[in-house]
């Protein structure tokens, strides 16, 4: 980080201070035209399957869920639906994302969600001592330990 660059505590860091959890504060250059992990795994400097992605989908029997998974994955709706305890999900279109969680494309965390949803953390993230997630908003990563995330949002872990 550049010295003198300032960078604003996001409600998600603030909730993990004061339940104790430790991490890192990460910023990158956000580019709007790609919101892509694969551009915030190049800005990281971080191979992509370290650096995680917010999914909020909607189940046709349980609402919505959560699924956090490595970047260059792709969310398989059977199994999604599957690990939820729902016949089928589906992504929530990008206009409920704000208004359902209080995030916005490109800054979703599995952390400070308006309300807690079931959530649920791919295996690979235990491979590493540490993962990366969004802050809450655009250009700011956590790194964090990927089991202290499990314990802090009550996730469930799941293979894909």
């Amino acid at each position: 980080m550049a010295t003198g660059q300032h960078i604003t505590k996001t409600n998600a860091a603030r909730l993990l201070e004061a339940a104790g959890v430790s991490f890192e504060l990460v910023p990158y250059e956000v580019d709007e035209n790609n919101l892509a992990a694969d551009h915030v795994a190049e800005q990281l400097g971080e191979p992509i399957e370290q650096v995680f992605k917010t999914l909020v989908l909607r189940g046709d029997r349980n609402g919505l869920f959560v699924c956090v998974m490595p970047g260059d994955m792709e969310v398989d709706l059977k199994v999604a639906a599957k690990i939820s305890g729902n016949k089928s999900a589906a992504m929530i279109h990008m206009k409920e994302l704000l208004p359902e969680t209080g995030y916005i494309r490109g800054g979703c965390s599995p952390i400070g969600m308006k309300k807690p949803l079931p959530t649920f953390i791919h295996e690979s993230a235990l491979l590493y001592d540490y993962i990366y997630i969004s802050a809450g908003v655009r250009g700011l990563q956590f790194k964090i330990n990927p089991e202290d995330l499990i314990s802090f949002v009550g996730a469930e872990l799941y293979p894909l």
